[in-house]
């Protein structure tokens, strides 16, 4: 059951995992680190990462497979499932916060190329990065995003 819709900035913590349902739905999960940083009372600079399951699906899927790599940032905009508690190895209770995402916006990779949109493919095969700075060369037209 999803109830909330999040827009997520974030760093994959691995190399996307494409998998196939039985009946042959292409499904995609990655892990995504996301940093939250403040000063304290004592003006000390703190900070925090939440990590979120991220999962895409179909054309979505396989796209985020191909293209997205360990480290890269991403925006990801998608619904929050119900949290899932669960005990990890050493007994500690845990919670699973697990995004179903609708887009996937490729921000930048370690390499400074720029980043690009990647939407459902029911959404018009358009590209989605709008202003794109780099120059066309041939074989970059059939890059799906």
């Amino acid at each position: 059951m999803s109830f909330q819709q999040m827009t997520l900035v974030g760093n994959l913590g691995n190399d996307p995992e494409m998998r196939y349902t039985p009946s042959g739905v292409p499904v995609t999960s990655f892990s995504l680190a996301v940093n939250r940083t403040w000063t304290n009372q004592e003006g000390q600079k703190q900070e925090k990462t939440i990590w979120f399951k991220v999962t895409a699906w179909r054309k979505l899927a396989e796209t985020v497979s191909q293209y997205a790599t360990k480290g890269q940032q991403v925006l990801v905009v998608g619904e929050l499932e119900e949290p899932r508690t669960f005990t990890d190895r050493d007994g500690n209770m845990r919670v699973s916060l697990d995004v179903t995402a609708q887009t996937v916006r490729f921000l930048g990779r370690r390499d400074g190329a720029p980043g690009h949109d990647v939407q459902p493919a029911d959404k018009h095969e358009n590209g989605g990065a709008s202003g794109s700075h780099s120059s066309a060369q041939s074989g970059e037209d059939e890059i799906p995003f």
